[in-house]
């Protein structure tokens, strides 16, 4: 089926898919935010080898001090 759409740009795939109302969608947007706070968290122990503080890290990120001390201490 890819082989049909060889030819077509990514921008004409999504309008003729009608993707936009798929990424506006309540759950496209958890989902991505899912996404973005499990790399968040998979990227905290590299922080802490790279010596950062934990607040130094959850500013960096974007996250709560909290949800940093938890993830360093597993």
């Amino acid at each position: 089926m890819i082989d049909k759409f060889s030819s077509l740009s990514m921008e004409e795939i999504e309008a003729m898919l009608n993707l936009d109302s798929l990424k506006t969608s309540r759950v496209y947007q958890e989902a991505k935010e899912e996404g973005s706070l499990e790399t968040k968290l998979k990227t905290i122990p590299r922080l802490i080898k790279l010596g950062l503080t934990v607040e130094q890290i959850a500013e960096s990120l974007d996250l709560d001090v909290d949800i940093v001390r938890k993830n360093t201490q597993q």
